[in-house]
C-alpha cells in the first residue's frame, strides 16, 4: 500500500445508520394510526348502538278543549253563624234549687218553667206583709169613718194612707221576689245541656242552660270595602257548612254595618237565614256566596289542567308535531281567575277550542311527544260533591 492509498482510506468516513429521531418518528406515526383505526370502530359501535337503541314512545296523558261558559259572578267570604235570638239563662237573685221540670235538648215555649228555686221563705215573709197590708187598710177605713165626725185629724189620716201605701209597696216587692226564684223560658226555642243539680245553690248569674231559637239564623261575615257599593238590603245569599256536604241554604241581607274596620277596611254584613229544620245551628263555620250582576261567558277548564309554580300559573297545549306525525305538547303560560268547584276559568294564554293536558304532565316537558287516552278523566264539576269509596 502506497502512500496515497493510506490518505485515502484515513479520509473516508464510516457508513451511518439511521438516525434516533427518525425512528421515534415512525412509532408515532404508527401509535397515531393505531389509535384512529380504534376510535372509528368505536364511532362505528356506538351509531349502531343508537341506531338499535329502542326509540321512546309517545307519553299517555289525557286531555279536553277549553270550553266557553256562563259563569255568574260571584262574592265569596267566610261567615259565622248565631241564632236570631239565643241566650245563656241564669237567675236574677241566690236559691237552691228546688225544681228543674225540663229535660235537655227539649223544645220549649215561651213561659215555660225551667229552674225552680226554694222560695219557702219568701213565702213566709209575703203572708207576714199582707197581714200587716190588711191592718193598714183597716186602719184607715176606721180612720175615715171618724175623721167624719172631727174625731181623728186630718193628719192622722194621711198618715194612714202613706203606712198603706208603703205596706202595698212592701207586698209588690216580695211577690216580685218570689216570681224570680221561678226561671221561665224569654221565648221559645230548643235547649242545650242543663248544668245544675238539684239542692245546688245558686248565685245571681250563674249559667243555668242555653236557649237557642232555631227557627232562623244570623250568618255574620265580613267583605272588603271596594265591594261595599255591590252589597244592599234584600240581596239573596247562598251558605254552605261542612257538615252537609252538596246542600245549600238561601237568606237575604238584612243588615250591613254603617262602619268600616279601621284594621282590615272590611265591611261587616249580617244575613238572615230561614231554618225550619234546625240543620243550621249557631256556632258554626259557613261559606257565604252573594251573587253580583249577570252571568257572563268565561273560558274554562279542570282546576287539575293548570300548574301553579313560583313563576306564574302553566298549561300543557296538544299540538301537531313540528315533523308532521303525531302530537306534541307545548307548555304555555296562563292567567287563572275564579275557581267553581274542580274548575277554574282562564283570563289569558288559552282560547276556545285549544286542546289542553289534565292529567299525566309531571312527566311532561315543552315539545314532548303525547298520545291521548281519555278513557279515564278528572273531575271537572262546577259543583262537586264528596262520594265515599
Amino acid at each position: 500500500m502506497t502512500e496515497t492509498d493510506v490518505t485515502k482510506t484515513a479520509s473516508t468516513p464510516p457508513a451511518r445508520k439511521p438516525s434516533l429521531w427518525k425512528r421515534m418518528g415512525l412509532m408515532l406515526l404508527l401509535i397515531v394510526v393505531i389509535v384512529a383505526v380504534l376510535g372509528f370502530g368505536f364511532y362505528r359501535h356506538i351509531q349502531h348502538l343508537i341506531a338499535s337503541a329502542p326509540k321512546p314512545t309517545p307519553a299517555t296523558v289525557s286531555a279536553t278543549e277549553v270550553t266557553e261558559m256562563s259563569w255568574q259572578p260571584q262574592l265569596s267570604a267566610v261567615g259565622a253563624l248565631s241564632a236570631v235570638h239565643g241566650v245563656d239563662v241564669a237567675p236574677q237573685v241566690a236559691g237552691v234549687v228546688a225544681a228543674i221540670p225540663v229535660k235537655s235538648g227539649t223544645v220549649v215555649k215561651a213561659g215555660d218553667v225551667l229552674i225552680q228555686l226554694n222560695d219557702a221563705p219568701d213565702k213566709a215573709q209575703l203572708a207576714s206583709l199582707e197581714a200587716a197590708l190588711e191592718l193598714s187598710q183597716t186602719v184607715l177605713a176606721r180612720d175615715i169613718r171618724l175623721h167624719a165626725s172631727q174625731a181623728v185629724s186630718q193628719s192622722t189620716l194621711d198618715a194612714d194612707a202613706a203606712d198603706l201605701k208603703s205596706r202595698t209597696a212592701l207586698v209588690a216587692q216580695q211577690k216580685a221576689l218570689i216570681a224570680e226564684k221561678t226561671v221561665t223560658a224569654p221565648f221559645g226555642g230548643q235547649l242545650g245541656i242543663v248544668n245544675v243539680n238539684l239542692g245546688q245553690y245558686l248565685t245571681p248569674g250563674t249559667p243555668i242552660v242555653t236557649l237557642q231559637d232555631l227557627s232562623a239564623i244570623h250568618d255574620d261575615f265580613t267583605v272588603p270595602q271596594s265591594e261595599l257599593s255591590s252589597l244592599a238590603l234584600g240581596q239573596k245569599i247562598a251558605v254552605s257548612v261542612d257538615a252537609y256536604p252538596g246542600r245549600s241554604f238561601t237568606g237575604t241581607i238584612t243588615a250591613i254595618s254603617p262602619k268600616v274596620d279601621a284594621t282590615t277596611r272590611n265591611v261587616t254584613v249580617q244575613a238572615t237565614i230561614p231554618n225550619p229544620d234546625g240543620a243550621l245551628r249557631p256556632g258554626m263555620f259557613v261559606h257565604t256566596t252573594i251573587n253580583l250582576g249577570k252571568p257572563v261567558q268565561q273560558l274554562t277548564l279542570p282546576v287539575t289542567a293548570v300548574t301553579y309554580n313560583s313563576y306564574g300559573a302553566t298549561a300543557f297545549v296538544v299540538t301537531k308535531a313540528k315533523n308532521g306525525s303525531g302530537l306534541q305538547a307545548e307548555q304555555v303560560f296562563v292567567t287563572p281567575g275564579d275557581r267553581r268547584g274542580n274548575r277554574v276559568a282562564i283570563l289569558k294564554g288559552l282560547k276556545a277550542g285549544d286542546q289542553v293536558v289534565t292529567s299525566g304532565q309531571l312527566k311532561l316537558t315543552s315539545g314532548a311527544a303525547v298520545q291521548i287516552d281519555n278513557s279515564v278523566q278528572p273531575s271537572d264539576s262546577a259543583s262537586p260533591q264528596l262520594q265515599e269509596e
